[in-house]
């Protein structure tokens, strides 16, 4: 069966558009107009508006276009929109964002205080992999896909412990006390290694995990979530296998198997990025020092007057 039978409105969600239209001229709104009522500001830049609209593009492709039904029919598309939105969506939502915005939001008296104890490497990197984790755990998976309210509240905490866990590594916000070094390297390597467990159960299982894709009843209850109810009173559905020709087993391996290259993508490029500012600074430090050595040179030798 084509997609098409669910309708415009569920397939491409104009509400969503509009809510990131609203978002967007937020943004604009406090990063231009306004930005002069705020301590600490400076001019926004293309770099890091073509960060934010990039980061709104990729939100409405994951959350707001036929991929999000469509993750109902596959759990591979499932995994393809969990690690786009919390690997991909969120650093660049984070870099879009000014760091003086990010400073004068952090200094508010209830969010320093989360920060300030949520935003600490250790913490923010075991938070978002183990509730990543216990998200996955099949029980829990089938009662928040199937829930309204139980779905968009693990939406919101993963996402909020996922800005968490990129903090450190971003350091939007400027801060002093941010990781350097070898310690961004264990950090990323860390992340790698907590998320393997909950890749591994999805990627090795003998058999489907999870009732929402191979339970009929539960599966409609799922797709109820963003499908309106007066299309799907009209239709007569038996279960997802109605639009892919893919096995379960199948397609909660390549689910696993997606969710882990895309990790791996997203670290490897962060990495690379850690040695070109290494390799950049250091070749800074040299061309300093050698300009050093050799004004000091010339000031110990000073050619003679003729």
């Amino acid at each position: 069966m084509h997609l098409g039978i669910f309708g415009f409105f569920a397939l491409w969600s104009p509400l969503f558009i509009i809510t990131i239209l609203f978002m967007t001229a937020v943004y604009f709104l406090i990063t231009v107009k306004w930005r002069n009522s705020f301590k600490g500001s400076e001019p926004l830049t293309v770099k890091q508006a073509s960060f934010f609209l990039i980061a709104m593009i990729l939100l409405y492709a994951i959350k707001g276009s036929p991929v999000e039904v469509m993750s109902t029919m596959l759990f591979s598309v499932h995994m393809t929109q969990m690690a786009t939105l919390y690997l991909v969506f969120t650093p660049i939502l984070l870099m879009g964002i000014p760091s003086w915005v990010w400073r004068n939001a952090v200094e508010l008296p209830v969010i320093k205080t989360i920060f300030k104890f949520a935003a600490q490497p250790l913490i923010a990197l075991i938070s978002f992999n183990l509730v990543f984790s216990v998200y996955h755990i099949p029980a829990v998976f089938d009662n928040v896909r199937t829930d309204v309210t139980l779905h968009g509240l693990f939406t919101f905490i993963l996402f909020i412990l996922a800005v968490f866990m990129w903090w450190p590594l971003l350091n939007p916000a400027n801060s002093k006390n941010d990781l350097h070094g070898l310690k961004k390297i264990g950090y990323i390597l860390g992340s790698a290694v907590l998320l393997t467990p909950a890749c591994g159960l999805i990627i090795f299982a003998d058999n489907p995990l999870y009732a929402t894709y191979y339970d009929p009843q539960e599966w409609l209850k799922a797709l109820a979530l963003c499908v309106p109810a007066n299309t799907l009173s009209g239709l007569t559905l038996s279960g997802p296998e109605l639009f892919t020709s893919m096995s379960l087993e199948h397609d909660q391996q390549l689910g696993g198997v997606i969710m882990k290259i895309i990790q791996e993508i997203v670290f490897g490029v962060v990495l690379a990025s850690l040695f070109f500012q290494w390799y950049n600074k250091d070749q800074a430090e040299a061309a300093e020092s050698m300009h050093d050595y050799q004004s000091t040179a010339n000031m110990a030798n000073p050619k003679p007057v003729e």
